[in-house]
């Protein structure tokens, strides 16, 4: 690798560093999150809970067990949560068609409607801040969208669910 020659040139080079981004990066959203979970009017409805549904939403129904994989989180802190979600009537249960002694969970309508209301809430709130950016600002933020986006199609779930509780800082990529 050839080092920068100017002092512009290295100033510009230890900025664009995967370490220096990825720090950068992890300041904002842990700013960014509870700027936008902080206004929610939803106060049950915590980010695991919000994550939980919004897999059930993207992958369909699943076991416990597969959400808890998904979700990085322990299979007993996974079930509890289920419990709460259909305590709430977010979510139907039903056994599974390969193996009855299972059961597999999903979005009921309530769930599903209460996850377009935050995700619109969101938006709405991402929109009213990057409206206040100016239109370079605007644009450059556009502009990394399919950098960060293709992050996350990098980030395949993990195999089985983990033998720990849930990870530090366990979010709602996605509200």
């Amino acid at each position: 690798m050839e080092l920068p020659d100017t002092p512009a040139e290295q100033s510009l080079s230890s900025r664009t560093e995967p370490p220096e981004l990825a720090g950068r990066l992890r300041a904002v959203l842990q700013q960014l999150l509870p700027l936008i979970r902080g206004r929610s009017p939803h106060r049950d409805l915590t980010p695991s809970r919000t994550a939980a549904l919004a897999a059930l939403a993207a992958h369909g129904p699943m076991r416990i067990s597969e959400l808890a994989a998904r979700m990085n989180i322990a299979l007993s802190t996974t079930s509890r949560m289920v419990d709460l979600l259909d305590h709430c009537g977010w979510i139907a249960r039903r056994p599974d068609p390969a193996d009855q002694r299972a059961s597999l969970i999903s979005l009921n309508e309530d769930g599903l409607a209460l996850l377009r209301a935050v995700r619109r809430e969101t938006t709405g709130l991402l929109a009213e801040r990057i409206g206040r950016l100016a239109p370079d600002r605007q644009r450059l933020l556009y502009d990394a969208l399919p950098a960060l986006e293709e992050m996350v199609e990098w980030t395949p779930p993990p195999a089985g669910p983990p033998s720990r509780g849930p990870a530090a800082g366990a979010t709602d990529p996605a509200p």
